[in-house]
């Protein structure tokens, strides 16, 4: 048994107990942090991978292919260059959008419009089908991953050659973006055409600079 003065500090110390457990649950719980997705909104695509392609990311990848080139001709050597600011900042824009806009290619989306199944019917048939490159996908879509930061990497060395308005770099960014380009679509459009493809890219003379070479150069696509 408890005496008095004993039975009084006990129920005093009970009483700050429960106050302070009290004091605890009456707080405002704080809201749950929000994610990214809730944050910004789930991106949902438009079009498939091959109007992305077609619409916004092969015409803007012009600015680089574009942008630096060579003829070789009777009367010399005629040379395209960017000269102006407003030549450089054309091909920064080709960068940015490109860099940006592949990662679009990240947002789930279908790989071709409905009723397009590419060149993929017959017994000649030169390109995989929608259904084809989604199992492809599908089973390593770290591959996928990577040949799109392959693309987004060009951008970024774009970039960079804008910034110290670099001929010869850009040059070899739009050299480093047709190989790119052209390992995608090997992988994932017409993949039957690798050993062709790889022995003209052997003999191509596109990327020598005029010095090596007495034929045009200039970046293909």
């Amino acid at each position: 048994m408890f005496a008095r003065g004993e039975s009084l500090v006990a129920v005093a110390g009970l009483c700050f107990l429960g106050a302070a457990v009290w004091s605890q649950c009456s707080k405002p719980v704080p809201p749950p942090r929000q994610s990214a997705a809730v944050l910004w909104g789930d991106m949902k695509s438009v079009v498939s991978v091959k109007e992305l392609m077609a619409d916004m990311i092969d015409p803007i990848a012009d600015n680089i292919f574009d942008a630096v080139w060579w003829d070789v001709t009777a009367k010399g050597t005629v040379e395209h260059r960017p000269r102006t600011d407003e030549d450089w900042e054309k091909v920064r824009i080709g960068a940015v959008t490109l860099a940006e806009g592949i990662y679009l290619l990240k947002v789930p989306r279908p790989f071709a419009p409905p009723g397009d199944v590419n060149n993929s019917i017959g017994p000649s048939a030169s390109e995989l089908s929608p259904t084809q490159i989604k199992t492809k996908l599908d089973k390593d879509p770290v591959l996928w991953n990577a040949k799109i930061e392959a693309l987004r990497n060009v951008g970024l060395e774009t970039l960079e050659a804008v910034k110290r308005k670099d001929v010869d770099a850009l040059f070899q960014a739009g050299a480093d973006l047709d190989i790119a380009c052209e390992e995608c679509h090997l992988e994932y459009w017409y993949p039957g055409d690798r050993e062709t493809v790889l022995k003209e890219r052997r003999g191509r003379v596109t990327f020598a600079k005029p010095e090596a070479s007495r034929e045009p150069t200039r970046p293909n696509k």
